[in-house]
């Protein structure tokens, strides 16, 4: 493999409330120590993807950084989509679904020897009513308790614990769901479906231990009857799924989701309203991304 010359770091300060510098320059020492040039960037709400697309034209880096959450990967992932070019994650986001599946590190120094020198998988995307999706996405109870955390004002763990409790507290009646796939239909009662590509929530919890990210198909996963203590469990990261007769996994290259009224929906850790259709589909190998 040629020496890497290049790289452009993305950053998104204000990421899982917590300060960059000391990660900003811990990159900038691995850089300089292995000659590589390094051209940064900070997002700030208002037209990053376009900036990037810009950037990346300009220098053709030859990976990009990231150190955000999920949704800074995502926008990155957009803007140079065409392009033959290595995404390295550098998690340092409230929702780091992704970095967990990928099996990075906590250490910073071997996140960087990774994102600057891992080896690459081509990863899927998973393509919801034309929004993408990196890891996980779903309608019902957790969507619920996303869109509650993003209005409150306490964050981190225990603002992620309090909404729990409150979601669980205020749930709604079970939804109706029809689910077609693969030439066959499934209808259902159900408290949550999800849409997923990878395994884990960010917080561990293994939703789909079925799912590999570069398999060309993404699972459903219907949760359907569920009682209080095993949403708690789900939410917490303790969910027992291998043999729960609750729970039902579909594995598909595109599908329909319909429900009878509308659903709180979220994509990989961000709310997006309410929908009673979902059309989805798999985007093979869509994003190249480096891993240990």
């Amino acid at each position: 493999m040629a020496a890497l010359k290049k790289c452009l770091l993305v950053v998104n300060p204000i990421s899982g409330g917590n300060d960059k510098t000391e990660l900003i320059a811990a990159v900038k020492e691995f850089a300089q120590a292995e000659n590589v040039e390094l051209v940064i960037f900070e997002t700030n709400g208002e037209d990053d993807e376009k900036q990037i697309r810009e950037l990346y034209k300009e220098h053709e880096p030859e990976r990009i950084l990231v150190a955000g959450g999920d949704g800074t990967i995502k926008i990155v992932a957009e803007a140079v989509e065409h392009h033959d070019v290595v995404i390295g994650v550098l998690p340092a986001g409230s929702a780091n679904g992704l970095s967990v599946d990928l099996k990075l590190s906590s250490d910073i120094q071997e996140n960087l020897e990774i994102a600057f020198h891992g080896k690459v998988m081509e990863m899927d995307m998973v393509c919801i009513n034309n929004k993408k999706s990196l890891h996980l996405s779903d309608i019902g109870a957790n969507a619920e308790l996303i869109k509650n955390y993003e209005n409150s004002s306490v964050r981190g763990k225990w603002g992620y614990a309090l909404q729990a409790f409150n979601t669980l507290t205020d749930l709604d009646d079970p939804f109706h769901v029809k689910i077609e796939a693969n030439g066959s239909t499934v209808e259902t009662e159900a408290r949550m479906v999800v849409v997923a590509n990878t395994q884990k929530y960010g917080t561990g919890v293994t939703i789909n231990p079925v799912g590999i990210m570069d398999d060309g198909k993404f699972e459903i996963v219907i949760i359907k009857s569920l009682d209080i203590f095993l949403i708690g469990k789900i939410m917490t990261g303790n969910m027992p799924l291998e043999n729960a007769e609750d729970v039902e996994i579909i594995s598909a290259e595109e599908a329909v989701i319909t429900t009878n009224k509308p659903v709180s929906f979220q994509i990989d850790g961000e709310y997006c309203g309410e929908e009673e259709r979902l059309d989805v589909r798999i985007l093979h190998r869509q994003m190249r991304v480096a891993i240990p």
